[in-house]
């Protein structure tokens, strides 16, 4: 359908980038004193940047996985055409969220990320999210499905991984309100349900679709 190659996924990914767009003009605001659009990023500009960064993270993560059951749903394949799109997204925001926290946060210094990484766990946690983000944004072209077969498949499983332990990190990160994390965990919860649900009904279809074992066929036919 051309209609979705030239018109809805150009409108998606501007709208996607509307997020990045509004930190940036924010920061531009803070640094040069501008008053562009009336976007403020608050008296912790930094903070702002790092928390927006790493919530639209986990936004595009569970609306990469929300495509699967829409498809369902609807009996469209159309939701498919996003899910790549989607899943880039997540790691540009995650890619995002490092890069405001190791140069603003931390002033670059890697020895700092280091020491973090180390004796906090949600960081740790949050770093072992991000590099399994890796290998499945670097194998998200059509031709690294067609060349890793089953193995893409098994590989991109991963998502779920990363999207627990992003769940994780957020949550071990606030302090007292856990009200929004409690919202991803909720959300994740019923997609991972959703999915053992449909593993379970397709294993049985595949139970009620296997002929009768010899022995068991032999059995009927003495009774």
């Amino acid at each position: 359908m051309r209609w979705i190659r030239w018109v809805a996924k150009p409108l998606v990914f501007l709208a996607c980038l509307i997020p990045a767009a509004r930190l940036g003009i924010g920061a531009l605001n803070a640094v040069e004193g501008w008053h562009v659009a009336g976007i403020s990023l608050g008296a912790d500009p930094v903070k702002t940047m790092l928390h927006t960064c790493g919530r639209w993270t986990l936004n595009f993560l569970m609306i990469t996985l929300c495509m699967t059951p829409l498809r369902d749903l609807t009996r469209s394949f159309i939701w498919m055409r996003f899910r790549r799109m989607f899943g880039l997204f997540a790691f540009f925001y995650v890619l995002a969220h490092f890069s405001v926290y190791l140069l603003l946060d931390q002033s670059g210094k890697l020895g700092a990320l280091w020491q973090d990484i180390v004796k906090r766990p949600y960081i740790t946690i949050g770093m072992l999210g991000l590099l399994l983000l890796i290998p499945l944004a670097a194998t998200s072209t059509a031709k690294a499905q067609r060349r890793l077969g089953r193995r893409w498949t098994q590989l991109h499983r991963l998502i779920y991984l990363v999207l627990i332990l992003g769940v994780w990190h957020f949550w071990w990160q606030v302090k007292k309100d856990i009200r929004e994390p409690l919202l991803y965990a909720c959300g994740l919860t019923l997609l991972l349900g959703y999915r053992l649900w449909k593993q379970r009904q397709a294993m049985a279809r595949l139970s009620a679709a296997r002929p009768p074992s010899s022995g068991a066929a032999s059995a009927a036919g003495t009774r």
